[in-house]
């Protein structure tokens, strides 16, 4: 007999990643955006995760309709399909090219390949605020020595594009244990080495140290939560790049980090999403806001 997963079409206006990161349950499997609707998967129904699911997107300040809080079984290899099916190789800037490992794509001389398949991790490159991040990593002058920092890591996308592009190390941290097994599998076969570290902790827990780039695509209440802990993690040069925020979120996260030492340089827009670079406001701030 055919395995069975859930999906739940629920018709709200959430970014799909969002909503992801809060619904933190074995039983839930994965989410996209379709046609102004969220559609979540699930192993298994019941009254406790329709309780899940109400609580998660009222966080998010909506009401969904009750009627559409329904199960309806569909068959994993049919689920699968969709899966691949959402995903198609993509390029990114003038030199990223990312493709599921079912496809090919044509890539110009020099370029940054990755290989990501669909899986239960953010970050197939398909989302406006990883595009934003890796146009901007694309754009940086990497010299030799140069240490990235991958905050909310996920599929581990952005660390493994900054190593590809000129990052000498790079250290990818996230509190989902199932997002890394997923980043390592992706890392093994991109061929992606002893310079990608992967670790399961907060950011709160790692010691103080200085990374050359900071990477954080979360959302906007996860980076107000952790954007004290930024400052424990630059030198006088730090570069600090935030996105998984919308335009109405640039005032309150960049007054927010200014309180901390760090100073906008740039913002990049893609479908009212944004990407803000900070860098250090002076070199005598660099060691604690």
């Amino acid at each position: 007999m055919d395995a069975t997963v859930f999906e739940m079409t629920i018709p709200v206006s959430v970014d799909a990643a969002e909503l992801a990161g809060i619904l933190d349950c074995q039983e839930f499997l994965g989410a996209w955006e379709a046609e102004g609707s969220v559609v979540l998967y699930w192993s298994r129904n019941g009254a406790t995760i329709l309780q899940q699911v109400r609580a998660a997107i009222s966080v998010l300040g909506v009401v969904p309709p009750e009627e559409s809080l329904q199960f309806h079984p569909v068959k994993t290899q049919d689920w699968n399909a969709t899966w691949a099916a959402s995903v198609q190789p993509i390029r990114i800037g003038r030199r990223i090219g990312i493709r599921p490992s079912w496809a090919t794509m044509d890539m110009p001389q020099g370029g940054v390949e990755l290989i990501i398949d669909p899986k239960q991790a953010f970050g197939t490159g398909h989302h406006a605020t990883t595009q934003l991040i890796l146009e901007w990593l694309e754009g940086v002058t990497w010299v030799p020595g140069m240490r990235v920092l991958d905050v909310g890591t996920g599929s581990g996308i952005l660390a493994m594009a900054a190593l590809r592009l000129g990052a000498t190390t790079a250290l990818g941290i996230d509190v989902d244990t199932t997002a890394l097994d997923c980043a390592r599998e992706y890392a093994a076969v991109n061929n992606i080495q002893e310079e990608l570290t992967l670790s399961s902790c907060q950011l709160a827990t790692l010691p103080d140290q200085s990374f050359d780039v900071i990477l954080a695509n979360l959302d906007r209440r996860t980076i107000l939560q952790v954007m004290v802990q930024f400052s424990r993690m630059r030198g006088p040069h730090t570069q600090l790049v935030l996105s998984g925020l919308l335009e109405e979120d640039e005032f309150e996260i960049v007054r927010q980090l200014e309180g901390w030492g760090w100073l906008r340089r740039h913002v990049r827009r893609r479908d009212g999403w944004i990407a803000i670079q900070l860098g250090v406001a002076s070199p005598d701030s660099s060691s604690s806001g």
